[in-house]
């Protein structure tokens, strides 16, 4: 991975590869301290809230569009903060917020205050948006289809550690794995004041403008750089279709399976270790021998194919099998990211990885609640006719649409 070697004289000291390392470990213990609370956020619910596990799943739907919420309103504000003062200061700023995040949310006696901690955990999401353009700023163009892979397999492997972890904390207490996640947001923290060097030089920042710092602005913005909007839509839909997964993984495992804590560790663990897979050592390899557009096609095909196999899997052995196949969807993201990157100019990268996150986390925000309605809806005690599975189902016509849709856009270009 090629990094930026000269600045103008007097700017910035050259970014060093320790540096990039710091941008994918910042990803990586992120994604840990995310991971962490996962298997034990379910029963915090239920205990907090007195609920059975039909009404957390519901309540934690609510929860996590909270956090989209958060990270589509101050996602784009963090990117244009950031193409003006530089990645840096907001990158640690990002950083120290999540971790007095975690411990408000082990402190929270009320659902109120976990709602709270949530909606803080959006804004402070901001660190992944910023990683992104300070990648985009060291890396040359044709790399950074490779180097967004770096980047997945660093969220992967953190989300690999991270629900394993806290599979096993949350045998002490569902408040275990927040304190945790403090610490290690914290510590990641003062490591960054000591080793990031800012990435952005002065003559390539740009004015601030509030219009352009909210979200809808950022639409409009992308609608200024030609086939932004189109690709756009179907990175929405995608990760609308693929938010099922946050939305109701945990509660349709304990419900459907019996799963504990620790099972659901282990399974959000080799969800994690796939995708790091898939995305740290393929992205690369399998984007230069069949190009961006074809890999990321078959990503969307077998991320449709297993979305409906878990909707009507039977079994734990049957569950870890679609697992393996579920690989090849983690090329979709870093893939398209690469691509719309190749589009705008690179004084708008951080404002591009801003207006992508809000459009990710608006999807996800409605998906979320919308799967997990669907979920808690057709599990609901005293229902003539259960099931654990219909939310699957449908998020499988979505991905289904999400394909057609890419493959018209890669028509459309080509005539």
């Amino acid at each position: 991975m090629s990094t930026i070697s000269e600045t103008s004289v007097g700017a910035l000291k050259p970014v060093s590869r320790h540096a990039v390392t710091f941008v994918l470990i910042t990803v990586f213990l992120d994604m840990v301290g995310f991971g962490l609370i996962m298997p034990v956020l379910p029963k915090l619910i239920e205990d907090v809230g007195h609920v059975t596990i039909d009404r957390a799943a519901i309540i934690g739907g609510w929860m996590f569009a909270a956090f989209s919420l958060a990270q589509f309103v101050f996602a784009p504000l963090m990117g244009n903060l950031a193409d003006r003062y530089g990645r840096r200061p907001l990158l640690l700023l990002a950083i120290f917020g999540l971790g007095m995040d975690f411990i408000l949310m082990a402190l929270a006696p009320t659902l109120e205050w976990l709602f709270a901690g949530r909606i803080i955990a959006g804004i402070c999401g901001a660190s992944w948006i910023i990683a992104s353009a300070y990648i985009a700023d060291v890396t040359a163009p044709d790399d950074r289809a490779r180097a967004f892979g770096y980047m997945g397999a660093a969220f992967g492997v953190g989300f690999v550690i991270g629900p394993a972890i806290g599979g096993l904390l949350g045998e002490l207490g569902p408040r275990v794995p927040f304190w945790v996640a403090a610490g290690i947001s914290l510590i990641n923290f003062l490591y960054g004041l000591l080793v990031l060097p800012e990435s952005l030089s002065p003559e390539n920042r740009r004015k601030f403008e509030l219009w352009r710092a909210n979200p809808f602005g950022a639409f409009r913005v992308f609608a200024t750089y030609r086939g932004v909007l189109p690709m756009v839509l179907v990175l929405g839909l995608f990760f609308f279709s693929t938010s099922v997964y946050p939305a109701i993984w945990t509660f349709w495992g304990i419900a459907k399976f019996g799963w504990s804590e620790a099972m659901v560790g282990v399974t959000l663990a080799m969800f994690g270790l796939i995708a790091g897979a898939f995305q740290g050592f393929l992205t690369g390899p399998a984007t230069a021998r069949f190009g961006e557009w074809r890999v990321a096609l078959f990503g969307m095909v077998c991320a449709t194919l297993v979305v409906l196999g878990y909707g009507f899997v039977w079994s734990v052995l049957g569950v870890f099998v679609l697992m393996i196949l579920h690989g090849p969807e983690g090329f979709v993201h870093p893939l398209l990211t690469a691509l719309l990157t190749k589009r705008v100019p690179e004084d708008a990268q951080g404002e591009l990885q801003g207006g992508l996150s809000a459009v990710m986390n608006l999807a996800m925000l409605f998906g979320t609640v919308f799967f997990a309605l669907i979920f808690g809806h057709f599990w609901a005690e005293g229902r003539a006719w259960r099931s654990t599975d219909v939310a699957f189902w449908i998020a499988a016509g979505c991905l289904a649409l999400t394909t057609v849709l890419f493959l018209l856009l890669k028509r459309s270009e080509k005539a």
